[in-house]
Protein backbone atom coordinates (compact mmCIF):
# COMPACT_ATOMS: atom_id res chain seq x y z
CA UNK A 1 0.00 0.00 0.00
CA UNK A 2 1.08 3.43 -0.64
CA UNK A 3 2.87 5.21 2.30
CA UNK A 4 1.54 8.80 1.29
CA UNK A 5 0.37 10.29 4.41
CA UNK A 6 -2.96 11.49 2.49
CA UNK A 7 -3.63 7.79 1.49
CA UNK A 8 -3.07 6.41 4.62
CA UNK A 9 -4.95 9.07 6.03
CA UNK A 10 -8.07 8.69 3.29
CA UNK A 11 -7.61 5.07 4.38
CA UNK A 12 -8.02 4.91 7.77
CA UNK A 13 -11.33 7.13 7.85
CA UNK A 14 -12.77 4.20 5.71
CA UNK A 15 -11.16 1.46 6.96
CA UNK A 16 -11.63 2.24 10.64
CA UNK A 17 -14.37 5.19 10.82
CA UNK A 18 -17.30 6.75 9.56
CA UNK A 19 -15.68 8.83 6.00
CA UNK A 20 -14.36 11.48 5.99
CA UNK A 21 -16.14 15.09 6.53
CA UNK A 22 -15.86 17.96 4.05
CA UNK A 23 -13.55 20.61 4.63
CA UNK A 24 -10.68 20.93 6.96
CA UNK A 25 -12.11 19.47 9.98
CA UNK A 26 -11.81 17.53 12.62
CA UNK A 27 -12.38 13.79 10.52
CA UNK A 28 -11.32 15.13 7.43
CA UNK A 29 -8.42 13.98 4.84
CA UNK A 30 -6.30 16.86 5.94
CA UNK A 31 -6.81 16.88 9.44
CA UNK A 32 -5.61 13.52 10.27
CA UNK A 33 -2.40 13.43 6.96
CA UNK A 34 0.16 13.76 9.55
CA UNK A 35 -0.69 11.20 11.82
CA UNK A 36 -3.44 8.80 11.00
CA UNK A 37 -2.58 6.10 13.29
CA UNK A 38 -2.13 8.70 16.29
CA UNK A 39 -5.19 10.07 15.85
CA UNK A 40 -7.00 6.80 15.91
CA UNK A 41 -5.53 6.06 19.15
CA UNK A 42 -6.26 9.58 20.78
CA UNK A 43 -9.64 8.82 20.06
CA UNK A 44 -9.44 5.60 22.13
CA UNK A 45 -8.18 8.30 24.93
CA UNK A 46 -11.25 10.67 24.93
CA UNK A 47 -13.07 10.89 28.14
CA UNK A 48 -17.06 9.48 27.57
CA UNK A 49 -16.28 8.26 23.83
CA UNK A 50 -18.77 6.51 22.15
CA UNK A 51 -21.36 6.80 24.42
CA UNK A 52 -24.98 8.59 24.41
CA UNK A 53 -26.27 10.99 27.05
CA UNK A 54 -29.56 12.41 26.32
CA UNK A 55 -32.29 12.70 29.19
CA UNK A 56 -35.52 12.24 26.95
CA UNK A 57 -34.11 8.29 26.12
CA UNK A 58 -35.92 6.28 28.60
CA UNK A 59 -33.89 3.08 29.91
CA UNK A 60 -35.03 0.27 28.09
CA UNK A 61 -37.47 -1.67 30.66
CA UNK A 62 -39.65 1.42 30.91
CA UNK A 63 -39.45 2.21 27.10
CA UNK A 64 -40.94 -1.52 27.57
CA UNK A 65 -43.48 -0.53 30.11
CA UNK A 66 -44.50 2.64 28.06
CA UNK A 67 -44.81 0.44 24.94
CA UNK A 68 -46.95 -2.18 26.97
CA UNK A 69 -48.90 0.06 28.43
CA UNK A 70 -49.86 1.83 25.73
CA UNK A 71 -50.85 -0.89 23.98
CA UNK A 72 -52.81 -2.34 26.71
CA UNK A 73 -55.07 1.27 26.39
CA UNK A 74 -55.92 1.00 22.84
CA UNK A 75 -57.06 -2.34 23.34
CA UNK A 76 -59.11 -1.46 26.07
CA UNK A 77 -60.70 1.42 24.14
CA UNK A 78 -61.29 -0.51 21.24
CA UNK A 79 -63.29 -3.15 23.63
CA UNK A 80 -65.28 -0.36 25.23
CA UNK A 81 -66.07 1.50 21.88
CA UNK A 82 -67.37 -2.31 20.79
CA UNK A 83 -69.32 -2.35 23.93
CA UNK A 84 -70.31 0.77 23.79
CA UNK A 85 -71.58 0.27 20.00
CA UNK A 86 -73.63 -2.68 20.88
CA UNK A 87 -75.69 -0.81 23.65
CA UNK A 88 -76.53 2.46 21.16
CA UNK A 89 -77.57 -0.71 18.85
CA UNK A 90 -79.87 -2.55 21.04
CA UNK A 91 -81.17 0.67 22.12
CA UNK A 92 -81.80 1.67 19.01
CA UNK A 93 -83.47 -1.33 18.39
CA UNK A 94 -85.71 -1.16 20.87
CA UNK A 95 -87.16 2.23 20.11
CA UNK A 96 -87.65 1.48 16.75
CA UNK A 97 -89.94 -1.77 18.17
CA UNK A 98 -91.96 0.63 20.24
CA UNK A 99 -92.51 3.51 17.76
CA UNK A 100 -95.65 3.73 15.80
CA UNK A 101 -95.39 3.39 12.48
CA UNK A 102 -95.92 7.26 10.58
CA UNK A 103 -96.78 7.90 6.96
CA UNK A 104 -93.98 8.45 4.79
CA UNK A 105 -92.76 11.93 4.01
CA UNK A 106 -91.87 12.93 0.40
CA UNK A 107 -88.30 13.17 0.24
CA UNK A 108 -86.92 16.92 -0.62
CA UNK A 109 -86.22 18.11 -3.93
CA UNK A 110 -83.06 17.83 -5.44
CA UNK A 111 -80.92 20.83 -5.07
CA UNK A 112 -76.79 20.97 -6.99
CA UNK A 113 -74.38 20.17 -3.90
CA UNK A 114 -71.65 22.54 -3.20
CA UNK A 115 -68.26 21.18 -3.17
CA UNK A 116 -66.43 21.70 0.12
CA UNK A 117 -62.65 22.91 -0.50
CA UNK A 118 -61.33 19.96 0.30
CA UNK A 119 -58.67 20.55 3.35
CA UNK A 120 -55.76 17.49 3.91
CA UNK A 121 -56.39 15.60 6.98
CA UNK A 122 -53.84 16.70 9.92
CA UNK A 123 -50.84 13.94 10.54
CA UNK A 124 -51.60 12.15 13.61
CA UNK A 125 -48.92 12.52 16.00
CA UNK A 126 -46.50 10.10 16.74
CA UNK A 127 -47.21 7.50 18.85
CA UNK A 128 -45.25 6.58 22.51
CA UNK A 129 -43.93 3.27 21.02
CA UNK A 130 -42.85 5.48 17.36
CA UNK A 131 -41.46 8.03 20.00
CA UNK A 132 -39.37 5.53 21.64
CA UNK A 133 -37.68 3.90 18.08
CA UNK A 134 -37.11 7.55 16.49
CA UNK A 135 -35.81 8.54 19.49
CA UNK A 136 -33.64 5.76 19.39
CA UNK A 137 -32.56 6.47 15.81
CA UNK A 138 -32.19 9.94 16.42
CA UNK A 139 -29.78 9.61 19.07
CA UNK A 140 -27.50 7.00 16.98
CA UNK A 141 -27.78 9.17 13.86
CA UNK A 142 -26.45 12.18 15.76
CA UNK A 143 -23.71 10.03 17.37
CA UNK A 144 -22.50 9.06 14.39
CA UNK A 145 -23.13 12.04 12.57
CA UNK A 146 -21.09 14.43 14.80
CA UNK A 147 -18.79 12.06 15.60
CA UNK A 148 -14.71 13.39 14.51
CA UNK A 149 -13.40 10.09 12.78
CA UNK A 150 -16.14 7.87 14.34
CA UNK A 151 -13.83 4.33 15.06
CA UNK A 152 -15.03 4.38 18.84
CA UNK A 153 -18.74 4.79 16.87
CA UNK A 154 -18.28 2.02 14.67
CA UNK A 155 -16.34 -0.46 17.70
CA UNK A 156 -20.56 0.23 19.03
CA UNK A 157 -21.63 -0.67 15.71
CA UNK A 158 -19.10 -3.98 16.01
CA UNK A 159 -20.16 -4.90 19.58
CA UNK A 160 -23.62 -4.72 19.05
CA UNK A 161 -23.61 -7.00 15.82
CA UNK A 162 -21.28 -9.24 17.42
CA UNK A 163 -24.02 -9.14 20.81
CA UNK A 164 -27.37 -8.86 18.76
CA UNK A 165 -30.78 -8.55 19.58
CA UNK A 166 -33.23 -8.03 16.83
CA UNK A 167 -36.07 -4.75 16.40
CA UNK A 168 -38.02 -7.09 14.83
CA UNK A 169 -38.31 -9.14 17.96
CA UNK A 170 -37.64 -6.50 20.73
CA UNK A 171 -38.54 -2.70 19.12
CA UNK A 172 -38.95 -0.94 21.95
CA UNK A 173 -35.49 -2.05 24.29
CA UNK A 174 -32.87 -2.88 20.59
CA UNK A 175 -32.22 0.68 20.85
CA UNK A 176 -31.63 0.71 24.91
CA UNK A 177 -29.97 -2.05 24.69
CA UNK A 178 -26.96 -0.53 23.14
CA UNK A 179 -27.03 2.14 25.01
CA UNK A 180 -27.02 0.32 28.08
CA UNK A 181 -25.05 -2.95 27.78
CA UNK A 182 -22.99 -2.06 24.88
CA UNK A 183 -22.23 1.48 24.96
CA UNK A 184 -20.66 1.38 28.65
CA UNK A 185 -18.45 -1.24 27.82
CA UNK A 186 -17.04 -0.64 24.48
CA UNK A 187 -13.76 -0.04 25.40
CA UNK A 188 -14.04 -1.66 28.82
CA UNK A 189 -13.43 -5.73 29.21
CA UNK A 190 -14.86 -8.36 26.99
CA UNK A 191 -16.20 -10.14 30.44
CA UNK A 192 -18.08 -7.21 31.44
CA UNK A 193 -20.14 -6.57 28.40
CA UNK A 194 -21.16 -10.18 27.98
CA UNK A 195 -22.54 -10.21 31.51
CA UNK A 196 -24.67 -7.08 30.97
CA UNK A 197 -25.82 -8.31 27.39
CA UNK A 198 -26.67 -11.70 29.53
CA UNK A 199 -28.67 -9.74 31.84
CA UNK A 200 -30.47 -7.07 30.10
CA UNK A 201 -33.98 -7.63 29.49
CA UNK A 202 -33.75 -7.09 25.23
CA UNK A 203 -31.44 -10.13 25.05
CA UNK A 204 -33.39 -12.48 27.43
CA UNK A 205 -36.52 -11.89 25.61
CA UNK A 206 -35.08 -11.59 22.25
CA UNK A 207 -33.08 -15.03 22.44
CA UNK A 208 -35.67 -16.58 24.97
CA UNK A 209 -34.01 -16.83 28.38
CA UNK A 210 -36.40 -14.99 30.10
CA UNK A 211 -39.09 -18.43 29.38
CA UNK A 212 -36.32 -20.56 30.79
CA UNK A 213 -37.24 -22.84 33.78
CA UNK A 214 -35.52 -25.26 35.22
CA UNK A 215 -37.29 -28.74 34.74
CA UNK A 216 -36.21 -29.66 38.91
CA UNK A 217 -37.04 -26.01 40.04
CA UNK A 218 -39.67 -25.06 42.29
CA UNK A 219 -41.76 -23.68 39.43
CA UNK A 220 -40.26 -26.34 37.04
CA UNK A 221 -41.81 -29.39 39.34
CA UNK A 222 -45.06 -27.53 40.00
CA UNK A 223 -45.93 -26.16 36.78
CA UNK A 224 -44.22 -28.57 34.28
CA UNK A 225 -42.19 -25.70 32.32
CA UNK A 226 -39.66 -26.44 30.35
CA UNK A 227 -35.75 -25.50 29.97
CA UNK A 228 -35.37 -23.19 26.37
CA UNK A 229 -31.82 -23.75 25.36
CA UNK A 230 -31.35 -20.98 22.74
CA UNK A 231 -29.59 -18.50 24.69
CA UNK A 232 -26.86 -20.80 26.10
CA UNK A 233 -26.73 -22.24 22.35
CA UNK A 234 -25.87 -18.79 20.75
CA UNK A 235 -23.78 -17.67 23.71
CA UNK A 236 -21.32 -20.22 22.83
CA UNK A 237 -21.38 -20.26 19.23
CA UNK A 238 -21.90 -16.93 18.72
CA UNK A 239 -21.03 -14.78 21.69
CA UNK A 240 -17.66 -16.56 23.00
CA UNK A 241 -15.76 -19.88 21.87
CA UNK A 242 -17.33 -19.95 18.13
CA UNK A 243 -18.85 -22.86 15.92
CA UNK A 244 -16.59 -26.22 16.26
CA UNK A 245 -14.70 -25.19 19.22
CA UNK A 246 -15.12 -28.05 21.19
CA UNK A 247 -18.30 -28.11 23.03
CA UNK A 248 -21.09 -30.32 23.39
CA UNK A 249 -24.95 -30.60 23.11
CA UNK A 250 -24.55 -31.55 27.04
CA UNK A 251 -22.48 -28.44 27.10
CA UNK A 252 -25.20 -26.62 25.88
CA UNK A 253 -27.86 -27.54 28.40
CA UNK A 254 -25.98 -27.47 31.60
CA UNK A 255 -25.54 -23.94 30.34
CA UNK A 256 -28.82 -23.67 30.17
CA UNK A 257 -29.29 -24.67 33.52
CA UNK A 258 -27.08 -22.73 35.18
CA UNK A 259 -28.68 -19.48 33.31
CA UNK A 260 -32.01 -20.69 34.45
CA UNK A 261 -33.72 -17.63 37.03
CA UNK A 262 -31.88 -14.85 34.85
CA UNK A 263 -35.30 -13.27 33.91
CA UNK A 264 -37.44 -10.02 33.89
CA UNK A 265 -40.62 -9.12 36.23
CA UNK A 266 -43.79 -9.57 34.16
CA UNK A 267 -45.04 -5.90 32.55
CA UNK A 268 -48.68 -6.71 33.67
CA UNK A 269 -48.46 -7.14 37.54
CA UNK A 270 -45.44 -4.53 37.57
CA UNK A 271 -46.33 -1.72 36.86
CA UNK A 272 -43.00 0.13 38.48
CA UNK A 273 -40.44 -2.22 37.79
CA UNK A 274 -41.90 -4.67 35.10
CA UNK A 275 -39.18 -5.77 31.99
CA UNK A 276 -36.50 -5.03 34.93
CA UNK A 277 -34.15 -8.20 34.95
CA UNK A 278 -34.12 -10.20 38.28
CA UNK A 279 -32.59 -13.66 39.36
CA UNK A 280 -35.59 -15.75 40.26
CA UNK A 281 -34.55 -18.55 42.87
CA UNK A 282 -37.61 -19.95 42.20
CA UNK A 283 -37.02 -20.90 38.58
CA UNK A 284 -33.08 -21.60 38.54
CA UNK A 285 -32.03 -25.21 37.93
CA UNK A 286 -30.51 -26.21 41.56
CA UNK A 287 -27.40 -28.56 42.13
CA UNK A 288 -23.95 -28.22 40.42
CA UNK A 289 -23.36 -27.90 36.64
CA UNK A 290 -20.85 -29.02 34.59
CA UNK A 291 -19.60 -26.87 31.42
CA UNK A 292 -16.64 -27.71 29.27
CA UNK A 293 -15.63 -30.23 31.99
CA UNK A 294 -15.63 -27.86 34.96
CA UNK A 295 -17.83 -28.29 37.35
CA UNK A 296 -19.89 -24.84 39.36
CA UNK A 297 -21.12 -25.21 42.70
CA UNK A 298 -24.89 -23.99 43.04
CA UNK A 299 -24.44 -20.30 44.42
CA UNK A 300 -27.44 -18.94 42.74
CA UNK A 301 -27.23 -15.84 40.62
CA UNK A 302 -23.24 -16.48 41.08
CA UNK A 303 -22.72 -19.94 39.26
CA UNK A 304 -24.23 -18.27 36.14
CA UNK A 305 -21.35 -15.32 36.53
CA UNK A 306 -18.45 -17.84 37.05
CA UNK A 307 -19.74 -19.41 34.05
CA UNK A 308 -19.44 -16.11 31.91
CA UNK A 309 -16.22 -15.13 33.34
CA UNK A 310 -14.29 -18.51 31.95
CA UNK A 311 -16.10 -18.39 28.63
CA UNK A 312 -14.87 -14.56 28.65
CA UNK A 313 -10.71 -16.00 29.44
CA UNK A 314 -11.15 -18.89 26.99
CA UNK A 315 -8.60 -18.79 24.64
CA UNK A 316 -11.31 -20.03 21.44
CA UNK A 317 -13.05 -16.75 22.93
CA UNK A 318 -10.04 -14.78 21.94
CA UNK A 319 -9.49 -16.28 18.32
CA UNK A 320 -13.43 -15.95 17.85
CA UNK A 321 -13.31 -12.53 18.77
CA UNK A 322 -9.71 -11.56 16.82
CA UNK A 323 -11.26 -13.60 13.72
CA UNK A 324 -14.41 -11.28 13.68
CA UNK A 325 -12.48 -7.85 14.24
CA UNK A 326 -10.41 -8.42 11.18
CA UNK A 327 -12.85 -9.81 9.23
CA UNK A 328 -15.13 -6.69 10.12
CA UNK A 329 -12.25 -4.10 9.43
CA UNK A 330 -9.85 -5.76 7.07
CA UNK A 331 -10.71 -8.13 4.90
CA UNK A 332 -12.94 -10.79 4.35
CA UNK A 333 -10.26 -13.91 4.57
CA UNK A 334 -8.29 -11.69 7.19
CA UNK A 335 -4.38 -12.77 7.61
CA UNK A 336 -3.80 -15.25 9.52
CA UNK A 337 -0.78 -13.49 11.45
CA UNK A 338 -3.68 -10.22 12.30
CA UNK A 339 -6.39 -13.09 13.50
CA UNK A 340 -3.12 -13.81 16.01
CA UNK A 341 -1.96 -11.07 16.95
CA UNK A 342 -5.97 -9.55 17.85
CA UNK A 343 -6.52 -13.30 19.95
CA UNK A 344 -2.80 -12.24 21.97
CA UNK A 345 -3.61 -9.13 22.77
CA UNK A 346 -7.30 -10.23 23.97
CA UNK A 347 -5.68 -13.12 26.51
CA UNK A 348 -3.04 -11.34 27.29
CA UNK A 349 -4.90 -8.09 28.55
CA UNK A 350 -7.70 -9.83 30.29
CA UNK A 351 -10.45 -9.18 27.71
CA UNK A 352 -9.61 -5.00 27.77
CA UNK A 353 -11.35 -3.95 24.41
CA UNK A 354 -9.38 -0.68 24.26
CA UNK A 355 -6.25 -2.92 24.36
CA UNK A 356 -7.89 -5.06 21.15
CA UNK A 357 -8.49 -2.09 19.58
CA UNK A 358 -5.02 -0.60 19.79
CA UNK A 359 -3.88 -3.53 18.75
CA UNK A 360 -5.88 -3.60 15.34
CA UNK A 361 -4.73 -0.02 14.33
CA UNK A 362 -0.73 -0.58 15.35
CA UNK A 363 -0.56 -4.23 13.52
CA UNK A 364 0.84 -3.62 10.05
CA UNK A 365 -1.58 -6.41 8.66
CA UNK A 366 -4.25 -3.48 9.14
CA UNK A 367 -2.58 -1.28 6.90
CA UNK A 368 -1.13 -3.25 4.14
CA UNK A 369 -4.13 -4.93 3.24
CA UNK A 370 -6.35 -3.23 0.27
CA UNK A 371 -9.50 -1.22 0.89
CA UNK A 372 -11.71 -4.21 -0.57
CA UNK A 373 -13.96 -4.80 1.83
CA UNK A 374 -17.56 -3.82 0.96
CA UNK A 375 -18.95 -0.89 3.52
CA UNK A 376 -22.46 -2.60 4.45
CA UNK A 377 -25.51 0.20 3.49
CA UNK A 378 -25.52 1.67 6.95
CA UNK A 379 -21.79 2.88 6.67
CA UNK A 380 -22.06 4.21 3.19
CA UNK A 381 -25.48 5.96 4.14
CA UNK A 382 -23.46 7.65 7.05
CA UNK A 383 -19.99 8.30 5.44
CA UNK A 384 -22.10 10.19 2.47
CA UNK A 385 -24.54 12.32 5.26
CA UNK A 386 -20.80 13.22 6.83
CA UNK A 387 -19.33 13.72 3.48
CA UNK A 388 -22.16 16.32 2.28
CA UNK A 389 -23.81 17.50 5.91
CA UNK A 390 -26.66 15.64 4.32
CA UNK A 391 -29.72 16.63 6.11
CA UNK A 392 -33.03 14.47 6.67
CA UNK A 393 -35.82 12.72 8.78
CA UNK A 394 -35.15 9.83 11.54
CA UNK A 395 -37.83 8.41 9.36
CA UNK A 396 -36.22 8.88 5.83
CA UNK A 397 -33.38 7.47 7.62
CA UNK A 398 -34.95 4.59 9.14
CA UNK A 399 -36.17 4.02 5.59
CA UNK A 400 -33.17 4.05 3.36
CA UNK A 401 -31.41 1.69 5.36
CA UNK A 402 -34.81 -0.67 5.19
CA UNK A 403 -35.17 -0.66 2.13
CA UNK A 404 -31.17 -1.75 1.46
CA UNK A 405 -31.52 -4.03 4.23
CA UNK A 406 -29.93 -3.15 7.28
CA UNK A 407 -32.91 -2.18 8.87
CA UNK A 408 -31.76 -0.57 12.05
CA UNK A 409 -31.20 -2.91 14.82
CA UNK A 410 -33.42 -5.11 12.25
CA UNK A 411 -31.13 -8.66 11.90
CA UNK A 412 -33.00 -11.55 10.72
CA UNK A 413 -30.60 -13.77 12.69
CA UNK A 414 -28.91 -14.01 15.79
CA UNK A 415 -25.43 -14.26 14.18
CA UNK A 416 -26.20 -10.41 12.92
CA UNK A 417 -25.80 -9.11 9.69
CA UNK A 418 -23.19 -10.41 7.87
CA UNK A 419 -19.77 -9.00 7.06
CA UNK A 420 -18.71 -10.50 3.80
CA UNK A 421 -19.20 -8.60 0.67
CA UNK A 422 -21.40 -11.51 -0.86
CA UNK A 423 -24.15 -10.33 1.49
CA UNK A 424 -24.45 -7.15 0.36
CA UNK A 425 -23.35 -6.87 -3.88
CA UNK A 426 -26.97 -6.97 -4.61
CA UNK A 427 -27.98 -4.02 -2.51
CA UNK A 428 -25.93 -1.91 -4.61
CA UNK A 429 -29.13 -0.99 -7.24
CA UNK A 430 -30.83 -0.16 -3.79
CA UNK A 431 -28.23 2.06 -3.34
CA UNK A 432 -28.09 4.22 -6.85
CA UNK A 433 -31.67 4.96 -6.18
CA UNK A 434 -30.92 6.38 -2.88
CA UNK A 435 -27.74 8.12 -4.54
CA UNK A 436 -29.91 9.58 -6.98
CA UNK A 437 -32.02 11.10 -4.39
CA UNK A 438 -30.01 12.56 -2.80
CA UNK A 439 -27.94 13.89 -5.47
CA UNK A 440 -31.39 15.77 -6.68
CA UNK A 441 -31.68 17.24 -2.76
CA UNK A 442 -27.94 18.09 -2.69
CA UNK A 443 -27.16 19.65 -6.37
CA UNK A 444 -27.28 23.15 -5.84
CA UNK A 445 -25.17 23.49 -3.25
CA UNK A 446 -22.87 20.25 -3.66
CA UNK A 447 -19.71 20.11 -6.34
CA UNK A 448 -18.78 16.93 -7.52
CA UNK A 449 -15.37 16.69 -8.00
CA UNK A 450 -14.47 18.74 -5.16
CA UNK A 451 -16.95 15.89 -3.14
CA UNK A 452 -14.55 12.84 -4.49
CA UNK A 453 -11.26 14.63 -3.48
CA UNK A 454 -13.01 15.67 -0.38
CA UNK A 455 -13.61 12.07 0.65
CA UNK A 456 -11.72 9.80 -1.24
CA UNK A 457 -8.33 11.61 -2.18
CA UNK A 458 -5.53 9.99 -3.45
CA UNK A 459 -8.35 6.46 -3.27
CA UNK A 460 -9.90 7.53 -6.20
CA UNK A 461 -8.74 6.39 -9.28
CA UNK A 462 -8.59 8.19 -12.69
CA UNK A 463 -11.83 6.37 -14.02
CA UNK A 464 -13.73 7.60 -11.31
CA UNK A 465 -12.43 10.85 -11.50
CA UNK A 466 -13.15 11.32 -15.09
CA UNK A 467 -16.68 10.01 -15.09
CA UNK A 468 -17.60 12.98 -12.28
CA UNK A 469 -15.67 15.24 -14.71
CA UNK A 470 -17.58 14.07 -17.72
CA UNK A 471 -21.34 13.77 -16.12
CA UNK A 472 -24.25 15.21 -18.11
CA UNK A 473 -25.50 17.30 -15.17
CA UNK A 474 -24.28 18.08 -11.71
CA UNK A 475 -27.15 15.79 -10.44
CA UNK A 476 -25.50 12.97 -12.31
CA UNK A 477 -21.60 13.68 -11.42
CA UNK A 478 -23.06 13.69 -7.80
CA UNK A 479 -24.80 10.29 -8.31
CA UNK A 480 -21.58 8.72 -9.87
CA UNK A 481 -19.46 10.20 -6.38
CA UNK A 482 -21.58 8.37 -4.10
CA UNK A 483 -21.16 5.33 -6.45
CA UNK A 484 -17.94 5.01 -6.59
CA UNK A 485 -16.29 1.44 -6.28
CA UNK A 486 -13.96 3.77 -3.84
CA UNK A 487 -16.26 5.13 -2.15
CA UNK A 488 -18.38 1.76 -0.87
CA UNK A 489 -14.96 0.01 -0.14
CA UNK A 490 -12.71 0.15 3.30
Amino acid sequence: MSADPKYQAALALHRFGLGPKSGTVPGSIAAVASDPRGALLAELEKPGIGQIVDASLMSAPKAAMAAFNFREARQAAEIAQKMADQAKAETMGNAMEAKPMEAEKPAPPMTAAQPKPATPPKPEPPTIQQQIVRGEARARFVAARTAEIGFVERLVWFWSNHFCVSSFVVPYTAGGYEREAIRPHVLGRFADMLVASASHPAMLQYLDNARSVGPKSVAGLIVKVGLNENYARELLELHTLGVRTGYTQDDIISLAKVLTGWTILPAATNPEHGVEFVFNPRIHEPGPQTVLGKTYAEVGMNQGRAVLADLARHPSTAVHVGRKLARHFVADDPPESLVARLARRFHDSDGDLKEVAKALVEAPETWEAPPSKLKRPNEWLTATGRAMQLQGTVVQGMRARLRMGEALWGVAQPQGFSDMRAAWVDTLAQRLDIAELIAAQMEATVDAQELVEATLGPLASADTRRAVRRADSRQQAIAIALMAPEFHRR
